[in-house]
């Protein structure tokens, strides 16, 4: 719980100031050279400012002639009706107050690609990012607050752009225009107090709101860590089921927005207090300016044009001010969440690719480990100095119990973590060539399959986007599952769900093999490729296997010793360190834990029980 707590606190902490956070999104609103259409982009930019200035002098100049008109139709005298109507005056009032709108709705028009645009390219940055970023850090993450994070983040950057260029700044361009208005017309003093009730409204909104937004901050916190839980107990939807906690989760969510709710209606509560004393300084402030013209009128140094031209400035002020504490707060809020969002920006990948570094040149595909030595945690070393070669175009096989270290070879090969000692592909260690290069050689049929919730022909193309579609049913036929994707209704345009749901385990593990053949990959890995599969089809596959093996280096991970006795070399591995190693006939021969392993799954078969795994044999 202490963590969980601790981990909260630092969603809530902020890392930059607002400034900084606003230099950080610069470079996606105004982007530098060799972006594309950034030339586009920057016109657009000047075009919106001219058109925010052009709207906001449009506004101004509407209540002059307003004035002059109210002016015109209370004359001293006897005068001809007719003339005395200020048409002109009512025509040109009618027009400003026209293209004061005409001018915000285009700027409005040529913004949209830029906010739009900066959406776009921030999002794709984090995602790259994300994607660059080491096992590790989304082993550690979750995936519900990562999303949320980024979709909060890029919505930020609209409201941001929006409410920062279309509203605070046209409001302040506004309040200058109308004090020199004031000042120009009657005197300093009336530009005096207009604008000194505006800076009392905006400090007192200002102040009210940091008092406020750490209960905003607090509420998102919260909001995150209770999507994340529904989020994860989707996710496992079946796990859910299967041990009957849908209660549990539905309580324990319920318990997380709960505390939501608590920290909602203290936000909620502190609003009111904030739109009680903005309309309080507005109505001060109008009942002031009112109050002086009202004096001028009576003293004769006003009309009664003056007065109504200072009443409609005050209103018209009064109006973004009004919205001005939700802008305020508003930008206050998109600022977090832009922060959160470019914060993940900011982590490091621990793997990374020495400057300069070039592709894996490949010679033949022989995979040498050295001294590897390993700890996901320094408490707990999980490989312990291992050393083994498997030659081009052989086969090498790893079996051990379960926490013995086979899986993280697997993914050391493929260099989701550094590690003490050497990985040579060909001669070359892959702490010195691209990352991309390495994982592009090696293909893997991994224990646990994930497919992506779109088609079949989608997840077995995935490892070749631009594969045809004989490519693809090749695949699938070298997979044994071609006639199995050809009697569905849909075929191959058969969507597999969430997770790949709506398959069975060993449906999805041949869609995986499927994937595997496709890549081509001169290097193979299989992780219990065919430990989901009954008996029968795991014979048919795995002579398939064998025949895509061929002339390739194969790396295979088993519990179930039965398929890999063709094995070129055997690893048997306990708690890190290589215990045995020879051929199926070299390990029976010497009668060690390999034999004895063998022995219990063969007695184990004989009754039918499917086959135990190697961590059974050795207990």
């Amino acid at each position: 719980m202490k963590n969980a707590f601790a981990s909260d606190q630092a969603e809530i902490t902020r890392k930059r100031g607002d400034w900084q956070v606003i230099r950080a999104l610069l470079p996606y609103l105004w982007p530098g050279k060799g972006i594309a259409e950034a030339g586009e982009i920057k016109v657009r930019v000047v075009v919106a400012m001219v058109c925010i200035v052009l709207a906001k002098v449009a506004t101004v100049t509407a209540p002059l002639f307003l004035q002059r008109a109210v002016d015109a139709l209370a004359p001293a005298g006897n005068v001809d009706p007719l003339t005395a109507i200020p048409l002109s005056l009512i025509v040109a009032y009618g027009l400003a107050r026209f293209l004061g709108q005409a001018f915000a709705q285009f700027r409005d028009a040529v913004f949209a690609k830029v906010s739009l645009r900066a959406m776009r390219r921030a999002s794709a940055a984090i995602l790259a990012h994300l994607h660059g970023l080491s096992l590790k850090f989304h082993l550690d993450r979750r995936t519900g607050g990562l999303t949320r994070a980024i979709e909060r983040g890029r919505n930020a950057i609209d409201n941001l752009l929006s409410i920062s260029l279309f509203n605070v700044l046209p409001t302040f361009l506004e309040i200058g225009l109308v004090f020199g208005v004031l000042w120009h017309s009657f005197s300093i003093w009336f530009g005096i107090v207009a604008v000194l009730d505006v800076a009392v409204y905006i400090l007192f909104t200002g102040i009210t709101t940091e008092w406020r937004l750490k209960f905003r901050r607090e509420s998102n916190a919260l909001d995150n860590k209770a999507n994340t839980r529904a989020i994860d107990s989707l996710l496992n939807f079946e796990t859910v089921k299967a041990f009957g906690n849908e209660k549990l989760e539905v309580d324990e969510y319920d318990r997380m927005m709960g505390q939501y709710e608590t920290v909602s209606v203290k936000s909620q509560s502190s609003l009111a207090l904030l739109n009680v004393g903005q309309a309080l300084i507005i109505a001060v402030g109008l009942a002031v300016l009112m109050a002086m013209a009202a004096s001028g009128k009576v003293a004769g140094t006003m009309t009664v044009g003056d007065f109504t031209l200072v009443n409609l400035y005050m209103i018209q002020l009064a109006q973004p001010l009004n919205f001005f504490g939700f802008v305020y707060r508003n930008i206050k809020q998109a600022l977090v969440d832009i922060e959160k969002m470019f914060d993940l920006l900011e982590v490091s990948p621990e793997i990374k690719d020495p400057p300069g570094a070039l592709p894996l040149a490949f010679k033949g595909g022989e995979v040498r480990f050295e001294n590897v030595t390993f700890a996901y945690d320094p408490r707990r070393t999980i490989l312990k100095d291992v050393s083994f070669t498997v030659a081009p175009g052989h086969m090498v096989a790893l079996v051990g119990a379960t926490g013995s270290g086979k899986s993280t070879i697997g993914r050391l090969l493929f260099r989701y973590y550094d590690t003490a000692g050497n990985i040579l592909i060909d001669g070359q260690n892959i702490r010195d060539v691209t990352q991309s290069s390495v994982r592009a050689a090696i293909g893997v049929v991994p224990q646990d399959t994930v497919l992506f919730n779109d088609t079949i022909r989608y997840n077995i193309a995935y490892a070749k986007p631009n594969a045809t579609q004989a490519e693809i049913d090749e695949a699938a036929r070298l997979a044994h599952i071609h006639q199995f994707i050809a009697a569905l209704p849909d075929g191959y345009d058969t969507l597999v769900g969430e997770r790949g749901l709506k398959l069975s385990g060993g449906e999805k593990q041949r869609v995986a093999i499927a994937r595997v053949i496709l890549k081509g990959a001169p290097i193979l890995l299989f992780d219990e490729a065919t430990s989901a599969l009954d008996t029968h089809t795991e014979k048919e596959i795995q002579a398939n296997l064998k025949e895509v093996s061929v002339g390739r280096t194969t790396l295979v991970i088993a519990h179930r010793l039965s398929t890999i006795v063709d094995a070129d070399q055997i690893l048997v591995l306990d708690q890190g360190v290589v215990l045995e190693r020879g051929t199926h006939a070299d390990l029976l021969a010497k009668g060690g834990a390999y034999a004895a392993a063998w022995t219990r799954q063969q007695q184990s078969m004989r009754v039918d029980t499917g086959g135990e795994e190697f961590a059974a044999s050795t207990a």
